[in-house]
This record gives C-alpha cells, structure tokens and sequence, in this order.
C-alpha cells in the first residue's frame, strides 16, 4: 500500500481509515467507493464489548473509523523523500480519531524529515485548535517541540473546498493554523470559488506576532469530480481560480478534468492554457 494515481503526490499513508459525510463534497466520496476493494474483508465487534457473550459480529461500514497503528512507521521506512498525502482514505481529524493518535502521526512527520506530508481536512475547526494547542504544551508523546523547527517544516495543512459556501467557512479557520504551506484542493469543485483578497498574498501583508507576517494561502489545486455519478464542472471556474492564483502570485495546480461520464481527460488534452502544474516554494 502506498502507491497512487493522484497527480499531485508521490504515495499516500493510511494511519486510519473510514470516515463520515459532512458536505455536498462528500456526495460521490473516492474513498468510499474504493473501500469495498480495500477493506472489504474487515469487521467489527457489533456490541464493541468482546466480554460480552456472545457477541455479534459485523461487515465493517466506511463510517466506521478505524485506527491502524501498525502503519504509523511506514514512512521510516520510505527513505527516498517523497510527497506522502496523509490519509486519502480518511480524514485525520475526524471526531472518532483521538488526540492521543494524532500525536503519534505528527510524531511520525516529524521524525521522517525527509519527507513532505500533503493533509487535508473538512474538519479545519479541529485541526486549528489541534494544531494551536501543540504549539502551546509544545510536545507530544515524549517528542518535544522545543528540539523541532516550528511549524514542522514538512507539514502542509489544508483544507477541501466544493464552493464558495465551505471556502468561506474552512479557509479562514485554515489561515489560523500555523504551517509552513497553507494550502486548499478545490475538488471535487462544484461552483465558482472567488478566493477573498484575505486569503492571498498582498504586497501590504499586516504582521502576526505569533507567524511572523499575516499567513496566506500558498498553493491551490483544482479539480473535477470523477466517478459514474460525476457533477459537471464548468472550466470556466477553473479559469478563475487559475488567474486569481496568477494575480496573487500563488502556485496553482489544475489537477484533473473529467468528460461527462466522469473519466478522466489526459493532461495533454487539458485546453492549453488550463495546462498548469505548479508547486509551492518551500518557506524556510
């Protein structure tokens, strides 16, 4: 497990999996479909008390999240870095996954340097308060922060957005978040996102005592929906965001574009100038 198609990563790493629904984004969610094929042998206790007899056991749901501490020290082991998406098949921050655990995943992205570790949320509410409380005990499991460069300088944070609606709500939540990249994946998009002048860089940034100059957003990938029961999307909205992202000075990725069926279209075949693949500088 490891290797992907996700044109914007090198592998993926899946210390947990399963999750719920919490936006329109969700609808036709990838990892949902994929689940049956990965994890379709899985199963659960019912009455979650194997002391209890008897008791009844079941086909593991995607709802039900669970934890795979067996695969937190796979990037250890990956020693040619690499850009590792941290959870393709869940969402870190999901209400079901302890403190305790996330600790242990930043105490892996922080031990394997080498790396850069891509996460992404729908719940940028816990992660800032998550992310703001580490800094402030400034260590976790027994690794203390005090030894490590602050953001973690191979962590990106971001956040998913579908329209202006979960843009409005998760980016500014997101920009309260210290991290070295601050980034957004408009995918699957599904209406016009207009990125507010607050989000992007300006040339009269206003200074945060704690991060240095007001943070910005520093990379935006786009995308369209893939899948038998894709939503359109207009690529007109794609063009958007490129020339938002062109005027800001921001890194912008056109990830994928799909045919109405939902298939994906080659990048060659992408309309030439929706042919942009870029990636963050990273801050030192």
């Amino acid at each position: 497990m490891g290797d992907t198609k996700i044109e914007w990563t090198d592998k993926v790493w899946n210390p947990l999996s399963g999750c719920t629904k919490v936006s329109q984004g969700c609808k036709n969610c990838f990892a949902e479909r994929l689940f049956p094929r990965v994890y379709g042998r899985d199963v659960v206790i019912a009455n979650q008390c194997i002391e209890v007899v008897p008791f009844t056991v079941r086909h593991r749901k995607f709802t039900d999240v669970k934890l795979h501490a067996d695969r937190l020290e796979q990037p250890l082991h990956w020693r040619k870095p690499r850009m590792i998406f941290v959870n393709s098949m869940s969402d870190l921050f999901h209400e079901d996954v302890p403190d305790e655990f996330i600790d242990r995943v930043f105490v892996m992205m922080a031990l394997a340097s080498q790396h850069v570790f891509q996460v992404l949320t729908k719940r940028p509410k816990r992660m800032m308060e998550y992310v703001n409380d580490l800094y402030n005990r400034r260590e976790y499991s027994g690794l203390h922060l005090c030894e490590q460069e602050w953001p973690l300088p191979g962590v990106w944070l971001g956040v998913s957005v579908e329209d202006q609606e979960s843009a409005n709500e998760r980016i500014p939540l997101l920009l309260q978040t210290p991290a070295v990249v601050r980034w957004v994946s408009a995918e699957p998009l599904l209406a016009p996102v207009h990125f507010s002048r607050h989000w992007l860089p300006s040339e009269k940034p206003l200074f945060s005592e704690r991060n240095g100059y007001d943070p910005r957003l520093d990379w935006i990938v786009a995308g369209s929906e893939s899948g038998p029961k894709a939503r359109p999307a207009d690529l007109e909205w794609f063009r958007s965001i490129k020339d938002q992202c062109k005027a800001a000075g921001v890194p912008f990725f056109m990830k994928q574009i799909t045919t109405e069926r939902g298939r994906k279209i080659p990048f060659e075949a992408f309309p030439v100038d929706l042919q942009v693949r870029e990636y963050p500088e990273v801050k030192s």
